[in-house]
């Protein structure tokens, strides 16, 4: 008993102790490895010979995810580049000689050399993927272990994307940014997916065939791996547990001896009745769940949620489930201001929120695959995604191109069994590929996943099953809509055709307006007129979308990012880089419609104007109401149906538009109707003079979380006495913290149209205080609660 709890106490120091299953006969099988880490920049000549003792001052302690450097709101061309180290102790158990050990890296940036007690165990090449790292052969038993990483981020021609961040389109940042996980199973296991490296092999395969509401069969392939030096029986139960909670399906499998260092792949076909369909409207998540028993005793458990779908491509467009359905949709790059990629698996989350709130259906993962919390959260969300290999405007040579398809592979093996998964962009954006390579590409992910509704996709019209297109890739006034060669889904829209090519249609209707205010690159404070036009931007490209065959589109983009090549921020997000929402949001949001029971499509009316400036006498109103009418100090200016124009006339829901003959200032209000009757209103108030902050936190879809690294956006709102908001207010404010956290950014910082924000890093769970102020403001205080 004394050495038992002995030994606890040893795992609880070192960071491995826990039980992720519910099955005891699987014992512990992963848990998360992030705490305890030490953290060091050095000189690349620093070998893992040269380390400091774990006590020295040169190593920092941190914990994942983390970012290898705090970089400015704008980086201007120069991200930090170079070797970073990380290294950790841990122990391991006597008794567990007998098991499979191992570790398991979600994404670090870039190329990374694994040691253990100071012995190369692997080295990896690419920052977005996962990779397995074996520790049976190398650890000590029964004593302290050292696990440490080199990191290099620097240019690297032959590790995709490749291209120099001085001429790249987007940051690759620093890192391991991603969770890392403790593997601790029985040598006869559920091998893992990325770590067998088998072609459609590994881990749990799903598919589905004969798929309706009535019913559905599920296919169910698991391959179990013994490691053990003789052979051992192997039997696999299953059990698939429906959205509400109830087993719908039980299954075991016959004992089969799987032989010493093989594997054997257990097949199972299940029938549903009246499935519960999973589709953006009713994302319904089924629990898959297996275990391997050995002579009796259960020896490992794997849980897998998925979701029960169908689909198909046509030269006519999308169907799901049977029935034709637009995609539409947004890309997303995976950054924070600041910390880049270190994203806490909440903050993925809240981002996949607010892809949802925006009215999205689907999300393109720009230009990479991105993080498995904010692919877990579309799942659950009710988001497709496309999900895409690193790669953008970059061609290299044959051992870029090796690796490039490496990544096909893993991103299939990581993603397959994923609901949101519709199309794999098995191509570099924008590269110049050749057509071998995109042949390979192309039959690589058929081959990870022989299986129906598999569909590749690619920039380039050749062997894809899907042609993405950018909307700029085409010719005005058409653009697509006259493609039907195959089945087309446009990429990219409402961006690069307004700011290099200025070929919006209705551009020569706007000649009071410079380039700069008629592109859709518009930062928040770049002032309501232009956020107007924007929006307008967005929706007459839409709109134009809408009249050809394409299965539907994604604009250019859904948050403000930093790019390598230039000194500012790309600004044509729907949101700003720290999650505000521009005009062109509510557009969107209102495209998605009405929904009873749906809590991201109720009624809502959304006033993009301030009323603050007497110039704008045009009173735009984004709604998904069938009407809208607009008071002013409590009169009615008429009661309207949504506009009817050239970019109006495809659309689901164009919007309001009112045109004043006065300026008044006080109050405008917006009240939507449905069916005749008020469900839902705005209120735009002319402000007076800042007064004073009010603090929120952004905590949307996920409350702050403790000890896992979590991040929220605090923002401080500058408004008059009554509570208005100041949109032009620009000037600083500071920010303090009192509890267990960090404030990141920018400390004071300059408001942008009357927010100022910073990050909030949450420590320990319990109460934190956030205070704002400002010169001649009233200051603010907010407490939060960690979780």
């Amino acid at each position: 008993m004394k050495n038992s709890l002995l030994l606890v106490i040893v795992l609880v120091m070192f960071g491995i102790v826990g039980c992720n299953s519910n099955d005891t006969g699987a014992k512990i099988r992963e848990q998360l490895f992030n705490d305890n880490w030490q953290f060091m920049k050095a000189v690349d000549s620093l070998t893992v010979n040269d380390m400091p003792d774990a006590s020295d001052a040169a190593w920092e302690a941190v914990s994942l995810p983390h970012t290898a450097n705090i970089e400015p709101l704008v980086i201007k061309g120069d991200q930090w580049q170079g070797t970073a180290w990380y290294r950790k102790s841990f122990f391991v158990a006597k008794s567990w000689r007998d098991r499979h050990l191992a570790l398991r890296f979600e994404g670090a940036m870039q190329v990374a050399e694994v040691y253990i007690n100071g012995r190369l165990v692997m080295s990896h090449y690419g920052g977005y993927l996962p990779f397995y790292v074996e520790l049976n052969d190398w650890v000590n038993y029964g004593a302290g272990n050292t696990v440490m990483v080199r990191l290099n981020n620097e240019d690297n021609p032959q590790v995709p994307p490749g291209k120099s961040l001085k001429h790249l389109d987007f940051n690759i940042y620093s890192g391991i940014y991603r969770n890392v996980w403790f593997i601790n199973k029985d040598k006869l296991h559920v091998s893992d997916a990325v770590g067998a490296n088998r072609v459609a092999g590994g881990g749990i395969m799903v598919s589905y065939q004969n798929v309706s509401s009535q019913s559905a069969t599920v296919q169910v392939r698991v391959e179990v791996e013994n490691q053990y030096v003789d052979a051992r029986p192997a039997r696999v139960l299953l059990d698939l547990i429906s959205p509400d909670g109830i087993t719908v399906v039980s299954r075991e499998s016959e004992d089969v001896m799987v032989q010493p260092d093989t594997f054997n792949v257990f097949s199972f076909y299940v029938d549903v009745d009246q499935p519960a369909l999973w589709s953006p409207d009713s994302p319904s998540l089924y629990q898959l769940v297996v275990r391997v028993v050995n002579d009796g005793q259960p020896v490992d458990y794997v849980e897998e949620h998925i979701g029960i779908r169908t689909f198909q491509f046509t030269t006519s467009g999308f169907e799901l489930n049977g029935k034709p359905l637009w995609l539409r949709g947004t890309n997303r790059h995976q950054e924070y201001p600041y910390v880049g990629y270190a994203l806490s698996d909440n903050a993925n989350y809240r981002d996949a929120w607010k892809i949802k709130a925006a009215g999205f259906n689907i999300v393109r993962l720009s230009h990479y695959p991105q993080s498995q919390s904010f692919m877990d959260a579309c799942d659950e969300l009710g988001l497709f995604t496309v999900d895409a290999i690193p790669g953008w405007q970059f061609f290299g040579d044959t051992l870029f191109q090796e690796r490039a398809i490496s990544d096909v592979r893993n991103m299939v093996r990581r993603d397959r069994n994923r609901p949101s998964v519709i199309l794999w962009e098995a191509s570099l954006n924008e590269s110049r590929m050749s057509h071998d390579f995109m042949r390979r590409a192309h039959d690589a992910v058929h081959e990870e996943l022989p299986v129906p509704d598999v569909y590749t996709c690619g920039w380039i019209d050749d062997v894809y099953d899907v042609y993405i297109p950018a909307r700029q890739h085409g010719k005005a006034p058409y653009y697509w809509n006259q493609y039907n060669r195959k089945p087309v889904f446009i990429a990219e829209y409402g961006d690069w055709e307004y700011y290099a090519q200025n070929a919006g249609f209705n551009q020569t209707a706007f000649d009071d307006l410079t380039s700069d205010e008629r592109n859709s690159r518009q930062l928040r404070g770049f002032g309501q007129k232009r956020l107007v036009q924007q929006a307008l931007n967005y929706q007459e490209a839409h709109n134009s979308n809408l009249k050809g065959q394409a299965a539907g589109d994604a604009n250019w983009l859904m948050f403000d990012y930093n790019r390598g090549y230039a000194p500012d921020l790309e600004a044509s997000g729907i949101m700003d880089i720290f999650r505000l929402p521009k005009f062109a949001f509510w557009f969107y949001k209102s495209q998605a419609g009405v929904a009873d029971n749906d809590p991201f499509r109720q009624p809502f009316v959304q006033i993009a104007n301030y009323y603050n400036d007497p110039s704008l006498m045009e009173v735009k109103v984004f709604s998904n109401c069938d009407e809208v009418e607009l008071f002013r100090n409590g009169t009615s200016l008429g009661r309207q149906k949504p506009d009817i124009d050239n970019f109006s006339d495809a659309i689901e829901q164009p919007p309001f538009t009112f045109r004043l003959k006065t300026f008044v200032p006080g109050q405008l209000e917006a009240k939507g109707y449905i069916n005749g009757e008020p469900v839902a209103n705005h209120i735009r108030k002319t402000p007076g003079q800042a007064a004073r902050i009010h603090l929120t936190a952004d905590e949307n879809g996920r409350p702050l979380e403790g000890n896992v690294n979590d991040l929220v956006f605090v923002y401080a709102r500058v408004t008059d006495d009554d509570g208005i908001e100041v949109p032009d207010y620009s000037s600083e404010i500071t920010f303090n913290l009192s509890g267990d956290g960090e404030l990141i950014g920018y400390n004071p910082i300059t408001a942008e149209a009357g927010i100022a924000t910073i990050i909030l890093k949450a420590g320990k769970p319990g109460d934190i205080t956030v205070t704002a102020e400002g010169s001649g403001l009233v200051s603010a205080t907010m407490k939060l609660q960690v979780k």
